[in-house]
């Protein structure tokens, strides 16, 4: 049995994950007026149409390109030794120190105490009709699989095909597709909960919604 408390604590002790900003291209480098421990920001706004904190711009041919934060954080490092050199494309720039959101960390347990079971190969996903019915009346984890069950409709090129399920039996307790996007070979198409852990995952998910500090 996966024990998610104990990946809750591992999330606990690390509740970060560091961001490393690298040259999309080479150019000669100008750093903004970021320093180490300063807070930055991600995209802002409906739909993140605001850029994020400038944190460097590459200057290629007179073409100056900015490069702003991916994510809400705090600056660990600045290359600062590069300020005015011509850089080559993957050259590390900035490190950002990224703080989880209770969502973030909800999705990090999930992914790792579920079962994945993945795409085949890239192309678009279905529910079939029967479990698309049920999914829509009470959300997916009114579904139940088990193995060879038909579950998808894998759509490629004008051609669908059905695509049964192999796993251990459980409920559906994570979608991660959108049906109207391709999923890429091997990514996750939904996550599957066993019957013996689906108490001890809906307390940690509580646990995480209503303990979590989020760090501004």
């Amino acid at each position: 049995m996966f024990d998610v408390t104990a990946l809750l604590d591992e999330v606990k002790a690390s509740p970060y994950e560091e961001i490393h900003i690298v040259a999309p291209h080479t150019g000669r480098v100008t750093f903004a007026g970021i320093k180490e421990g300063d807070r930055i920001h991600g995209p802002q706004g409906s739909w993140k149409e605001k850029p994020g904190s400038l944190l460097v711009t590459i200057d290629r041919e007179r073409n100056p390109k900015p490069i702003n934060a991916p994510q809400n954080g705090e600056v660990c490092r600045v290359f600062r030794e590069l300020e005015g050199t011509f850089v080559e494309a993957g050259t590390p720039l900035v490190t950002l120190r990224h703080f989880l959101t209770r969502e973030e960390v909800q999705r990090i347990i999930l992914k790792r105490a579920l079962f994945p079971f993945p795409a085949p190969e890239r192309a678009k996903y279905y529910f079939t009709p029967e479990v698309d019915k049920k999914v829509r009346a009470s959300g997916s984890r009114a579904v139940t699989v088990h193995e060879g069950m038909e579950l998808f409709i894998m759509s490629r090129m004008k051609r669908e095909v059905a695509l049964h399920y192999s796993g251990p039996a459980g409920v559906i307790y994570a979608v991660y597709f959108d049906h109207t996007e391709n999923v890429d070979a091997g990514q996750p198409l939904i996550g599957v909960c066993p019957p013996d852990q689906l108490a001890a995952i809906e307390d940690v998910v509580l646990r995480v919604q209503t303990d979590w500090v989020e760090k501004e």
